[in-house]
């Protein structure tokens, strides 16, 4: 959970083995007076869903500086800002696309994708068709891969919250307070964050709500022409998919959530933050082990305990003196994160650390420093941490009481120091939030939902495993593909032919296992000179120190 890079956007918070067939099937009429159809949503949507499928989508080759290239094609879809009020002011969504490969009787339609935030952009996605994306070939044949920038994201009427510039310039102060006098600091700048959202982008914010993100999904399936949803979500995409699920279960045709956020209204989100926080305290350790491990290629530690006080030696001399006069505390947990995260990561941060720890400063301050150059890429992590803020601060109601929020990280960094502080602060401005906050959707099986298939891996350090035991609860019918032994944050992107298999199985004939499957664990990263360039959630997500 987390923009993708983070929430978001976890560890060994393994709930325990579900028991084949003991979930019971709940009552098609159950989710009826969440979903409220005779309300004025309800209609609205439907409303826009009518038009959107009358009017089509007019395909095209994309804009110059969208980046996507042809054959992937892109247009627009218009919704309702308020689904209230379907006559009212109107947003542009951007989608794009590309045709599937197989013949006509094999297309079954549109494969929408969203891959995490919230304020991830799945524009990226028809790529895996025109890139012959081996993991993908056999879906590829069957459905259009189609993207898309939910609303405020990109090119989909996009929010802000302040001056990008501004937002990635560093060094950011220390996420971990010292004194009081930290903490005050850190409260002013949420505060300010808060009302920078309101002051640049408030008259979209009471409406950045992942109810409201799921109904534009609706919309989208009807211009594509679509009788029912295929979907795939990934990480936050997983809450959007469980929301539109419980909202639209009739609609739904086939759905794969992956990396699952828990859905339960008691966790969205403030406790869901917590959790995270422990769970990549878990993952963090896991990577140190592998360092360690791997100690004749890094040189940093050959036990956890001593890559772990390399890391207190380095965090503390960036603390002192700001690598290369950018990467300060803040930025270096930023750049780390990326390890708990994505194990495809493990060798890019360990080499970026071996080459410091050797004498040599530039890999570091390149990806763990901000690049004032590329104005379109701080625009977009900008506008990514904007939605992120705005839809998880939208979505329910925050504690607003700083006595609660500074006991209870302090008690989760006592046991999870790597990342609460930096975690709080990113979502603080929810606390001081202008925009009226929501009572998330009561997740659960309505009339017409199929099996819906759900992909995790037991260590996942942005969504912790009990998500996807939580969600598999809730819908009845489904099905849970549990990759042990493993933690990288989006399971169906690894190959893993246990997983890879069933995922097009799934997706090409509906075919699910008679039972949950537990699978063996993709291969473990080897150690070797990287070179690729990723940021987390972390030291981009925190407001900037005056």
């Amino acid at each position: 959970m987390r923009r993708t890079a983070a929430l978001g956007a976890a560890g060994t918070l393994v709930t325990g083995t579900l028991i084949a067939g003991a979930i019971a099937a709940t009552p098609a009429s159950a989710g009826e007076h969440h979903r409220k159809p005779g309300s004025a949503e309800a209609r609205g949507v439907k409303t826009a869903a009518a038009r959107a499928a009358k009017k089509g989508i007019d395909w095209k080759d994309c804009p110059a500086d969208w980046g996507l290239k042809a054959p992937v094609q892109c247009g627009y879809v218009t919704v309702p800002v308020d689904y209230a009020k379907p006559n009212g002011r109107t947003i542009k969504i951007a989608v794009d696309r590309a045709v599937s490969t197989g013949g006509k009787d094999e297309r079954q339609g549109s494969l929408v994708y969203n891959p995490g935030g919230p304020g991830g952009s799945g524009m990226k996605f028809p790529n895996r068709i025109t890139t012959k994306n081996p993991l993908w070939a056999k879906t590829a044949k069957a459905y259009d891969f189609v993207g898309f920038d939910p609303r405020g994201v990109g090119h989909s009427a996009a929010i802000s919250c302040m001056d990008p510039q501004e937002f990635v310039k560093a060094p950011k102060a220390d996420p971990v307070p010292d004194t009081e006098a930290d903490k005050l600091a850190q409260r002013k700048l949420a505060k300010e964050y808060a009302d920078g959202c309101a002051e640049r982008s408030g008259d979209l914010l009471p409406y950045m709500t992942t109810p409201n993100t799921a109904r534009d999904l609706d919309v989208i399936r009807a211009a594509l022409g679509d009788k029912k949803l295929n979907y795939l979500g990934v990480s936050y995409g997983t809450y959007l998919g469980a929301v539109y699920g419980t909202l639209f279960p009739g609609h739904v045709r086939r759905m794969l959530v992956d990396s699952v956020v828990n859905p339960s209204r008691e966790k969205v989100w403030y406790q869901a933050n917590l959790d995270q926080d422990i769970a990549f305290e878990t993952r963090w350790g896991d990577w140190k082990k592998w360092v360690a491990k791997n100690d004749a290629a890094y040189h940093l530690g050959d036990t956890p305990e001593k890559v772990q006080a390399a890391w207190e030696k380095l965090r503390a001399t960036a603390k002192k003196n700001p690598i290369g006069g950018v990467v300060g505390p803040a930025e270096l947990t930023g750049f780390f994160q990326n390890a708990p995260y994505y194990d495809s990561m493990w060798a890019t941060v360990a080499q970026v650390w071996s080459a410091y720890a050797a004498g040599d400063e530039k890999p570091l301050i390149e990806n763990a420093g901000p690049d004032l150059k590329d104005t379109a890429g701080n625009i977009a992590a900008e506008n990514g941490n904007a939605v992120y803020t705005a839809v998880e601060c939208t979505d329910t109601k925050w504690p607003t009481s700083w006595k609660k929020w500074d006991r209870d990280n302090t008690r989760v960094h006592q046991q999870a120091p790597f990342m609460t502080w930096s975690n709080a602060w990113m979502n603080l401005p929810c606390a001081t939030w202008s925009a009226k906050q929501q009572k998330p959707v009561e997740v659960e099986t309505g009339k017409g939902l199929p099996s819906v298939l759900i992909v995790q891996s037991t260590r996942d350090a942005a969504t912790p495993y009990e998500g996807a035991v939580e969600l598999h609860k809730r819908f009845a019918g489904s099905r849970l593909i549990t990759e042990r032994d493993a933690g990288s944050h989006g399971v169906t992107g690894q190959v893993n032919p246990c997983i890879n298999e069933r995922v097009d199985a799934y997706f090409v004939d509906g075919k699910v296992d008679a039972d949950d499957v537990t699978c063996a664990p993709h291969a473990t990263p080897q150690p070797g000179k990287q070179t690729a360039k990723a940021t987390a959630k972390g030291a981009s997500g925190l407001p900037v120190a005056p």
